[in-house]
This record gives C-alpha cells, structure tokens and sequence, in this order.
C-alpha cells in the first residue's frame, strides 16, 4: 500500500458517515487532514481523535458547498501548506425526501441539485488545476448504485448521483495526458444519518429503512476510498461498485424475518 505521510487529503462533507469514517481511515496512513463540513463543531470534536489515529496534522474549516464564490474563497484562501491537494475526496452530498416526482417539494430538488452536482463541481473546479500544475493528485467522487438504476419516488436523487457518474467519467476524460486519477466509489445501503436528513430528522422513518438487514457501515467505504487512492500511481480505478450481501442493487433486497 502506497503511504500517505505528507500527502494533504481533503474531505469535503467530514463531519459524520462516510467523509467522518475516511478521514480516520486516511489518519491511521499518516495524512495531513483537509477537512469541512457546514457544522464545524463535529469536526472539532473529532480533531484529537484523528492525531490519536495517526494524522500529524489536520485543518479544519466551515464550508457549504453549495455556495459557489465561498468554496472558490476558501480553496483560494487556504494557508500555503495546504494548497496543496494530493487527495480530494468530494463526499459532501445528501437526499431530501421520498415521494412522487409530480407530488414532490421542488425545495428538496434545489438541495439535492446544488450540493450533490453544483456543489461536487464547484470543488472540483478549484481544486483540480492545481492537481495539474503539480503533476499528481487524485479526485474521488461518492457516487450510488442509485445512478445506475433509478428507484420509485427518487428520481431527482438517482438523477443527481447519475450525474456524478458523468461527471466523473468526463473529469477522466479531460484529465487524460496528466497524471491525475478519478474514481467514483458508488455504495450501495450504508447505515448513516442519510436516512435521518432525507426524512428531515424522522428517525423512526429511517430506522425502517435498515430493518431486517444487514447495511454497509461508512467504514466499509472509507476503507474502499484508501484502498483506491493506494493503488500504484500509474493505475487508475474508474470505478467501485459496493453492496452488502444483502443488496443487489437499488430496488433489490433480502430482508430477513
């Protein structure tokens, strides 16, 4: 496995499930941390840990992504020894709602559109010139098994992961002739609060959702995500397709009892 003492990663979306599971996995490599997320106290909370797990450094900032000219402020305004981006792991993403796409509250498509595309491109725009320049780095995007196949009453999230798997092939595509890699690791069920924010804090809503299986947990993926970005540097991962056992795609599943 390839080391990453002295790389800076930076993991948008840090501060619970999946982008909280990577930057432990990513500390216990010895990375330096990048880390936002819109709430800045979880990710204070979680500073000592990541140096008790192994990271030397970590940095810390508030960062809706949805909002272009601050993401463009704050890449540009990072302190010089982290401008320098080896990983960028672009996890920031969410779902609201579940219901009929002609019933449905146009406010929840606004969400979903602006941080899981615009907000994915926004980074991606100001982080990967860099990435260029340098000659090195390398762009990971959380997809879903929801872009490849689209389940009842999602449509605008299964959209909106669909075209993260666009975006993401293009990025390749236009990136060909330098040496820096994109990969899309696209889970299936994972058991984090994606449930609790698209029921709008309903928990007992999204505990219905893992009834009766056995769901990834956001350390399955983290492990996924460092395993790719270890891969030798002249080897590109386009793509990681994750389920549990209990899932073979995005409409089925074995729930047991």
């Amino acid at each position: 496995m390839a080391t990453f003492h002295g790389q800076n990663v930076f993991i948008t979306g840090a501060s619970s499930g999946i982008g909280r599971a990577t930057a432990i996995a990513f500390a216990r490599e010895g990375a330096r941390l990048l880390l936002c997320a819109r709430n800045l106290a979880p990710l204070e909370e979680l500073r000592e840990s990541l140096a008790d797990a192994g990271s030397p450094a970590v940095h810390i900032f508030q960062l809706d992504v949805q909002k272009r000219s601050e993401v463009e402020a704050a890449i540009a305004g990072l302190p010089a020894d982290w401008k320098d981006i080896d990983v960028l792991v672009n996890n920031a993403g969410l779902s609201r709602g579940l219901a009929k796409l002609y019933e449905d509250d146009p406010q929840n498509w606004e969400e979903m559109i602006d941080t899981n595309i615009k907000g994915l491109l926004y980074v991606t725009r100001y982080v990967v010139p860099g990435m260029v320049a340098r000659g090195r780095g390398h762009v990971i995007n959380l997809g879903s098994t929801a872009a490849y196949i689209t389940y009842a009453n999602g449509a605008v999230y299964c959209a909106t992961k669909a075209a993260e798997k666009s975006i993401s092939e293009g990025l390749k595509i236009d990136l060909m002739g330098t040496p820096v890699r994109v990969t899309s690791v696209d889970p299936g069920m994972v058991e984090t609060n994606f449930s609790k924010v698209r029921f709008r804090g309903d928990e007992e809503r999204a505990a219905k959702v893992y009834q009766n299986i056995t769901p990834l947990q956001p350390e399955d993926v983290a492990d996924a995500i460092v395993w790719v970005a270890s891969r030798p540097a002249h080897v590109n991962i386009h793509n990681v397709v994750m389920t549990t056992i209990d899932q073979a795609n995005s409409t089925v599943f074995n729930r047991r009892g």
